[in-house]
């Protein structure tokens, strides 16, 4: 069943990622609401008079509550930033505020998990372990604060989506990337995806009832297990 969706609010839309989600949406017809902070209102420049924006912290409730009145949907951007739970903050803002039957897609990293299955490399587990102790030493970025949020939206009875993006590059769009349900299965195995293709499956996810109350881990449609997968199936 398909959900309409006609204006969605995008929570962090100056950054890479959500200028993509911004570009998206515009080009399926959207009317978009754009929040990021007042200092980077500047990058949302070639999307002047084409989008409404609202200045302001992510993780400021009355900005939310301003921002996703009327939205069908809305995208956020879980960002770790700092240790004043900008993901938790942000994400329960979004959940208090958003209209009732509004389809909320939160974006995060694979290291979150939903039921505990996910398998880990060792790079990755380690990775996690240096950067966020060294990250959280210095105040730069809170990665417990990322979980807490997921935690929260998990345990919610709100139309949710949480899309688990794996290594990110630049590049043309390859076309909707590929999901599993956890991360260690082997489709997912190359972890690599184009920056422009995470936002192409946020927003395809507005319209996507099959992904809600999903936390999919998305893989390049490209990358070589996505390929190898497929050839399997194709040959089964």
């Amino acid at each position: 069943m398909k959900q309409d969706v006609k204006k969605i609010c995008i929570v962090g839309a100056s950054g890479k990622l959500g200028r993509y989600m911004v570009q998206q949406a515009l080009d399926r017809g959207y009317e978009v609401v754009g929040v990021c902070r007042e200092k980077s209102v500047a990058k949302l420049d070639d999307f002047k008079n084409r989008i409404t924006i609202i200045p302001g912290a992510t993780n400021d409730r009355d900005v939310i509550k301003r921002a996703v009145s009327g939205c069908d949907g809305v995208l956020s951007v879980l960002v770790p930033w700092g240790v004043q739970q900008y993901s938790s903050g942000t994400a329960q803002a979004v959940m208090d505020f958003s209209e009732p039957n509004a389809r909320l897609i939160f974006s995060c990293g694979w290291h979150i998990s939903r039921d505990g299955k996910d398998m880990y490399s060792w790079k990755l587990k380690a990775l996690v372990k240096i950067f966020g102790g060294v990250a959280r030493l210095f105040r730069l970025v809170e990665l417990n604060d990322q979980v807490e949020a997921c935690r929260r939206i998990f345990e919610s009875d709100t139309k949710w989506t949480v899309v688990r993006g794996s290594d990110l590059e630049e590049g043309e769009s390859q076309g909707l990337p590929v999901w599993s349900r956890h991360v260690g299965d082997p489709i997912l195995e190359s972890n690599l995806t184009r920056r422009s293709d995470f936002a192409l499956f946020m927003v395809a996810a507005l319209e996507n009832d099959e992904l809600i109350h999903e936390a999919p881990a998305i893989v390049g449609c490209q990358s070589a297990s996505a390929l190898a997968h497929a050839s399997v199936k194709h040959d089964t």
